[in-house]
């Protein structure tokens, strides 16, 4: 439908649609009336929504605006395996994911035009990576692995979205169990968590908190004529205090010698967790559950500054000792 005739619908909804609870009329309970806009940025509904709610009457209202894109490593007719690429395949999906900056950066510029208070919120209401379904498998249950590659991906989409959050108020991953960038496989009574899922639960920490300055220098990851930053960084405070930091290398051959400095802090190190494997497309199965699993890792400090040593195809999240 045309982006005219949408927000005609969308006025009707949004009119009609209520919370008749009474416990979750406000706060992070209530519910919120979410219009349709960017999808991977060829379908743009977001400036006719965005001139209707400025120009709106009392009658109506919404709460945000969604955005909605997967990573494709190659092409929607022919996505790739979800296990068995290589390094091609993995620097393709890595700059394809890398497209999620770009989406927000461009979805909030024509909403900061009508809304400059940031009223309203952006909701990326589907992401995730998005391969051939497994060998063998129903293709219209869209199942497929999860590997080294996909927490990664997870981790650089989780830090565009910590990076934005004065505007993105909510983030929903594809899918939760044995669907595209899954968290969960079962297999009848088996059941196992994914990459993916370590990556969620280590950014627990990001969770209701507030985002914090880094500087980092991110030098470059290079595979044939694709040029990527060989790193990335976020850090935030939590509702306790505690400082944590998140570092991701994306290279899948090289370790990187990371130096952070966080804005107004002298650290004295860090401590927490980090994701690797052996290789891009390392899996856990349900004969070796535990094969890609998160496990200790630490930073020094030297003159203030954090340092660490970041193997290949790597994700940290680490809490900094002031």
């Amino acid at each position: 439908m045309s982006p005219d005739h949408y927000v005609e619908e969308m006025k009707r909804f949004a009119r009609y649609t209520r919370n008749y609870n009474p416990a979750q009329q406000s706060g992070a309970e209530a519910m919120k009336r979410i219009a349709v806009g960017w999808d991977s940025g060829n379908s743009d509904y977001t400036e006719a929504v965005m001139k209707a709610w400025k120009d709106k009457v009392w009658s109506w209202d919404i709460e945000g605006v969604s955005l909605h894109g997967y990573t494709i490593p190659n092409s929607w007719e022919k996505k790739g395996p979800s296990t068995g690429f290589g390094e091609g395949e993995y620097a393709k999906a890595i700059k394809a994911t890398l497209n999620m900056k770009d989406w927000v950066a461009k979805q909030s510029a024509i909403m900061d035009k009508y809304d400059p208070d940031k009223k309203l919120g952006l909701y990326v209401d589907e992401w995730g990576i998005w391969t051939d379904p497994n060998p063998g498998t129903n293709p219209g249950f869209l199942q497929q692995q999860n590997t080294v590659r996909d927490a990664v991906i997870a981790a650089l989409n989780l830090d565009i979205f910590v990076r934005n959050a004065d505007r993105v108020r909510g983030a929903n991953i594809a899918q939760m169990v044995n669907v595209l960038q899954a968290m969960i496989l079962t297999d009848g009574p088996r059941m196992l968590r994914t990459p993916t899922y370590h990556v969620y639960a280590m950014y627990v920490p990001f969770q209701n908190a507030r985002s914090v300055p880094v500087s980092f220098s991110a030098g470059t990851y290079a595979f044939g004529d694709i040029r990527l930053p060989q790193v990335d960084a976020v850090a935030a405070r939590d509702s306790s205090g505690r400082l944590w930091l998140a570092l991701v290398n994306v290279d899948p051959n090289r370790p990187a010698r990371m130096t952070a400095s966080l804005e107004g802090l002298n650290a004295r190190g860090a401590a927490g967790q980090i994701l690797t494997a052996a290789t891009v497309d390392a899996h856990n199965t349900f004969n070796q559950p535990d094969r890609v699993a998160p496990r200790p890792f630490a930073g020094r400090s030297s003159g203030g500054r954090l340092q660490f040593e970041l193997p290949p195809k790597s994700v940290a999240v680490v809490q900094v000792r002031p």
